[in-house]
């Protein structure tokens, strides 16, 4: 049986991929599904699609476009998260700050250099017209590195995924000053291109089976209450979570990759675009 690796974040977006593995589904079709969590967010997993430590990623979208212009040798299979990603912009439960515009000049706490939290600390600061040249950054690994930066005040806020760090706000760890979306799709499925060329049947059915999965998903017995208590979730939060996201089994759409690229140049952070076939693959 062939085993496909396969990274993520240990977030609730990725439940189907469970589902599918726990219930056997991959393992019916001939595919030996292994999951990797990657709490270091999309430049963990980056990193790990270049060295080949795992086959596919289910990473941020503009993420992978800006480490593919640096070259990353892998390609975009398809969307997974069809809906904008709900950035929250957190600051310690005891900080000074009390609004976005506060936070100018001040440091961010980052999970590492070409993260969802790096590139998202530039969109923040040029909608709330900052220069960017000026931002200020703390690498922190993951969530526990930045409740720690905060807390000790090497870093002055963080941004993450909204629903992930609730529970850290009920508990009057973070304090979330705004939201900050994503002006995209969020998440995509990526492989490396050695893959694609070597295994590429076995890519689509794993995509078949999973596309299946995430079909259905909203519409399963007690999903919500199974999303609530996996992660530490209240209720109520997962069922707006729930209402806000949609899961896709389409392609990433070449309007929406020349609308990351066109962002990323904006703010300097490649140098020029690339052609959209360098982004994505058709399996």
């Amino acid at each position: 049986m062939k085993t496909i690796k396969v990274g993520g974040v240990p977030e609730h977006f990725n439940l189907p991929w469970h589902l599918c593995i726990e219930e056997k589904l991959f393992e019916a079709k001939g595919l030996n599904v292994i999951w990797k969590d990657f709490p270091g967010g999309t430049g963990a997993m980056n990193q790990a699609l270049r060295s080949g430590e795992i086959d596919v990623a289910v990473i941020l979208t503009e993420g992978i476009i800006k480490d593919i212009h640096a070259g990353n040798n892998s390609k975009i299979i398809q969307t997974y998260i069809g809906t904008p990603l709900i950035w929250g912009i957190h600051v310690a439960a005891a900080s000074k700050y009390k609004s976005v515009e506060e936070l100018k000049n001040t440091k961010a706490a980052i999970s590492r250099n070409g993260s969802g939290s790096h590139l998202m600390a530039y969109v923040n600061a040029q909608n709330h017209e900052w220069d960017t040249k000026n931002l200020q950054f703390e690498i922190v690994k993951d969530l526990d590195g930045a409740v720690k930066a905060l807390s000790e005040d090497k870093a002055q806020y963080f941004m993450w995924e909204h629903f992930t760090t609730k529970p850290l706000v009920d508990k009057r760890i973070f304090r979330r000053l705004a939201d900050c979306p994503t002006p995209w799709s969020c998440f995509v499925i990526a492989a490396r291109n050695e893959s694609l060329k070597n295994e590429p049947e076995r890519l689509r059915t794993m995509l078949e089976v999973l596309n299946d999965e995430t079909n259905r998903f909203k519409d399963l017995p007690k999903i919500a209450e199974k999303l609530a208590e996996k992660y530490d979730q209240k209720l109520e939060d997962i069922k707006k979570w729930l209402e806000i996201t949609s899961w896709s089994q389409e392609q990433l759409s070449e309007n929406e990759i020349e609308k990351v690229q066109d962002k990323l140049l904006e703010l300097n952070l490649i140098s020029k675009k690339m052609p959209v076939s360098e982004f994505i693959h058709n399996l």
